[in-house]
């Protein structure tokens, strides 16, 4: 039995019609991005790929052919004892290299010489990426976005999550991009995808989505941390309807306080994502926010930064970039208990439903549409 070979945008379509997605790349490789779901099962190490590399390109091209058999064949070898010893004759795998050349070529012989069915994607991951960079272009227009807005502290990630646990599609950007979407928002210790990776979470979740039913997502620029959002996806985005949602002063920096709990203990980290903003706010704002921090006084500084730094570059961004924002129903919360976030979610789902419904009016006048409280 030979190993059968496969365009990359059908094998893209069908990744989950197989028993398993394959990537033999290195780890680092592997590490940067890879196909929802992928195993790595590395046919040369990281150290095994530099050591093949430079004997090819400093010594003998053959040399290096000699030695680059040696290991891909005892890591094979290692692969199918770990992995595939009890694996049944119907595993049926995906599998995919850099360019789809020698090393998933040298897998897939020895795996369809055993006796499974195995598709190997011409091109490699190279050809699997260019394919879902298309698909990603594609998609976004496809879908109904409706836009959570409100300023930063209002709650909207956590709104977000009560949506999702009421059945709704959501799109959470920042849980996908690892970070918080201010300069405030990567969390000590963690560190973002890559971008290549971002984009792979984001068409895994695109993909998935019904298009006859809304999409919920946040209001985003067009960074997260250091993430581009695709362009398709941003057009997108700022064409969905708008529902924002409010909170007052007071709740949104014990909000804040609570989810930047990890970032607020780490003062000295915290004083140099500040100093980032020396530029963009000036040096006596930065100075007075230091300060406030030195004495530990975070509620004023929370406070303080949200009224003259994060809420004024809000209102800018939503009535520069978001078509329907200016007339977006209001949503406020007058308390921060899960209670108020669950009941604020199916106000949002109220609303887009009567948006949505056939024959329905969508269209709202004046400076923004109604406002309701939640929780008073």
């Amino acid at each position: 039995m030979n190993p059968r070979f496969m365009q990359a945008a059908e094998a893209l379509q069908k990744l989950q019609s197989f028993s398993a997605v394959i990537d033999v790349r290195s780890p680092s490789e592997f590490a940067l991005d890879h196909m929802p779901g992928a195993q790595n099962w590395p046919v040369l190490s990281d150290a095994e790929r530099a050591e093949v590399g430079t004997l090819y390109t400093q010594v003998d091209p053959f040399l290096a052919n000699k030695r680059g058999a040696v290991l891909v064949a005892r890591n094979i070898a290692n692969h199918i004892e770990a992995h595939a010893a009890d694996l049944p004759k119907s595993w049926a795998p995906l599998i995919y290299c850099w360019r789809g050349g020698n090393r998933s070529g040298a897998m897939a012989h020895i795996l369809a010489r055993i006796g499974f069915s195995v598709v190997v994607v011409q091109g490699g991951y190279r050809a699997l990426r260019r394919a879902l960079r298309a698909d990603l272009e594609k998609l976004p227009g496809r879908l109904q976005f409706h836009v959570i807005c409100g300023r930063t502290g209002c709650g909207k990630s956590r709104l977000l999550q009560s949506l999702h646990e009421a059945g709704a599609q959501v799109l959470d950007l920042e849980a996908l991009a690892q970070h918080r979407g201010s300069v405030l928002g990567l969390e000590p210790g963690e560190t973002q995808p890559s971008q290549k990776g971002f984009e792979t979470r984001l068409w895994a979740a695109l993909r998935h989505f019904e298009t006859d039913r809304p999409v919920f997502v946040e209001a985003e620029s067009k960074k997260i941390g250091a993430l581009h959002l695709p362009d398709a996806l941003m057009e997108s985005m700022r064409l969905g309807r708008c529902i924002a949602l409010e909170l007052q002063m007071p709740q949104r920096v014990a909000l804040l306080l609570a989810d930047y709990a990890r970032l607020s203990a780490d003062r000295p980290l915290l004083l140099q994502r500040l100093a980032g903003l020396r530029a963009l706010r000036g040096g006596d704002a930065v100075m007075r926010w230091q300060e406030q921090i030195a004495r530990g006084d975070l509620a004023a500084f929370t406070a303080d930064i949200l009224q003259h730094h994060y809420d004024p570059s809000y209102m800018r961004s939503m009535g520069r970039n978001f078509r329907h924002f200016e007339t977006a129903p209001i949503i406020t919360l007058e308390s921060l208990d899960a209670g108020s976030f669950h009941e604020a979610a199916s106000r949002v789902l109220a609303l887009s439903a009567a948006a949505t419904a056939p024959g329905s009016n969508a269209k709202t006048t004046g400076t923004q549409a109604q406002s309701e409280v939640i929780g008073g």
